[in-house]
Formats: structure tokens, sequence, C-alpha cells
């Protein structure tokens, strides 16, 4: 789920494209917008390099300002990938919150097309919280800062604390994370595509990071596929059926861009547990979580200080979204209304 909140809009009214009936399925689950006393917004917003980013804004009813949180998706997830039930949750509950695809994903800009640069989206959610603080209908200093399905620390994205976190199935440490997880010979085959690929290196703000010669292609490797043929991410039902779900035209391509192992081995968001601490810090953990592995999220939370709490949740790392979506949101609304109210 998240922590460090960053939102996305919802409202009535259903994305372009999307049938416009008045409820959606997720997985097992159905949810109502009739449910929820909420107004969706298209926003967006400019990020370094004059690139923009565009999410949703939900808006509860009453008078402001109210609190804010944040959200948005980690690995190739779009905003349209079940975050919207979580947004209309947390808004009918009187926070504003702001949902965005990160840049090169969905209806965001940025080149190339379906990049993951972990250190340029924590730069890009820094001006998302910026943004966030400047709409009218937020009290800023009583925000929150999330990240769904995050590999990301929370004190990486904003200077400030913010009064709250919700850390929803955390990547914790790569460095023990990767020998459990060793590549197949398909994501081996990518592998050595991407390293057949032009690419360069790059200074700038996300530190490190990578980019292909302008003109030239990128190695590109799907996200989710049952082919075993096709080099995939993921191969898992649960998987699959998380990023194919109905989305509207355009929303999402089951491609990301393949970067070398070593880049993401480099990138260690578990040491950051212990700076986040004073901050009242929430995790949601599954039980049989093999992505963000499960016991490592609890060693994270073991080194982390108080104010803090651990929800358990059964199944995979996708169950908040479906079958245990009810108890995830919950916990987290219980958890914001305590810290932000």
């Amino acid at each position: 789920m998240a922590s460090l909140l960053r939102c996305m809009p919802m409202n009535v009214a259903a994305p372009r494209g999307v049938n416009r009936g008045r409820s959606f399925r997720q997985d097992r689950t159905m949810f109502h917008v009739e449910d929820f006393m909420t107004e969706r917004k298209d926003v967006e917003f400019e990020a370094d390099g004059a690139v923009t980013l565009r999410g949703w804004l939900f808006l509860p009813d009453g008078p402001g300002p109210h609190p804010a949180i944040t959200m948005a998706h980690g690995y190739a997830g779009v905003k349209e990938h079940g975050l919207e039930p979580f947004a209309r949750a947390f808004a009918d509950d009187g926070f504003v919150v702001m949902v965005h695809d990160h840049r090169t994903f969905g209806a965001s800009d940025g080149e190339p097309r379906q990049d993951v640069d972990l250190r340029q989206q924590i730069a890009d959610w820094r001006r998302a919280m910026s943004y966030l603080e400047s709409r009218p209908e937020v009290d800023a200093p009583d925000r929150s800062v999330g990240q769904q399905l995050c590999r990301r620390a929370r004190d990486r994205i904003g200077g400030d604390r913010p009064p709250a976190a919700h850390r929803g199935l955390p990547g914790a440490d790569h460095q023990p994370w990767s020998p459990r997880c060793r590549p197949s010979a398909d994501t081996s085959r990518a592998c050595a595509a991407w390293h057949r690929t032009p690419w360069r290196a790059s200074r700038s703000p996300s530190a490190g990071r990578a980019g292909p010669v302008p003109g030239r292609g990128s190695a590109h490797l799907a996200i989710v596929s049952s082919d075993p043929a096709t080099p995939a991410s993921y191969r898992s039902q649960e998987a699959i059926g998380f990023y194919r779900q109905p989305t509207h035209v355009g929303a999402w391509e089951n491609k990301a861009t393949v970067r070398p192992p070593r880049a993401a081995r480099m990138y260690e968001p578990g040491i950051w547990i212990t700076p986040v601490s004073l901050t009242p810090l929430l995790m949601v953990v599954a039980l049989g979580d093999a992505i963000t592995v499960t016991d490592l999220a609890l060693a994270a939370y073991e080194r982390a200080l108080e104010p803090k709490r651990l929800q358990l949740i059964p199944g995979g790392h996708f169950a908040p979204y479906t079958s245990q979506f009810d108890q995830a949101s919950g916990a987290a609304r219980a958890w914001f209304r305590q810290h932000l109210v």
C-alpha cells in the first residue's frame, strides 16, 4: 500500500474511454462510487526537465482546508491500478487525496516511455508534494506522504516530516533479497538485450540514472506474461490479474525498460527506516508476499522507532487491492484519522 501518501483524483466521472457505469470491480470486490461522497478532478503539474505529470485530485465534502494525502504506485503501475478505492475511502474521511502517474507512465509525459527510474520518481514526488501544498483546498502543515506498493522511503521524498506515514507492502533491502530471486533464463536474455542497447550515463538530480541515447531504441521487458517464451518481470496469476485489470485504452502498456540488476541492488530504501522514525508509521504487510518479501519488511519494521503500527494481512503482494481491501484500507483510515485529523 503506501507510506507518505501522494494521491490520485477520483470522482463520479469515469476516466475517458471507460464504461461510464457507476461501479467498478477489483478482483472479487465490487466498489460503487455512490459509496463515496467525493469529487474527482484531473490535475497536472510540471516536474524536472519541463516534464508534465498528471493525476487525479479527490476532494472531500465540506469546507476546507483539509489535510492531504499523496499516492502513487510502485513498479510499472499506473493510477488506474487499484488506487481509486483507497483514494475515495481517504477522501470520504475528509482528506484531499492526489494520485499521480510517474513520468513515462500512464497519463504523464516523459521519454523513453515505460522507463522505471526510482530516483527520478522520488524527485518528481517532491514536486507532487509542492503542488499539493499549493492547492487552496489543502491545509499544508497537515499533509501525509505515501507510496503505493512502494519501494521508496519517506525521508527520501520530503524534506519535512509529514505528520503521518503509511507504507503498504514496502520493499526494504535489495541486497539480502536479490540472492533469493536468481534471474530466470528469460530475464537473463532481456538483460543481455539491455547490454546491447546504447545507453549513456547522465549526471542529474536523480543521481546516477542512465538513459538511452536519443534517437536509439530501448530494450524492454514485459511486466507480466504467462508465456515462457516472453521475457517478463512477473509470471504469477496474481500479478497477471492485477496488472491486466480493465483500464481505459492507453492507460497502461505491458512493458518496461530493462536496466541491469546491479542498478536495483544499488538502491537500498531500507537504510531510511530509522530516519523516518518519530513520524507515526503504519506498515501493512502481506504474509504471503513473494515480491516485497515478508520477512524483510518485518525486519525493517523492527528497526523503526515508535510511534508505529504493524498491520498483517493474509494473501500475496496484491491482496490489499483485492480480497483484503477492507482490512488494509481500514487500518490506513484509522491511522490517518488518529494522526492527521
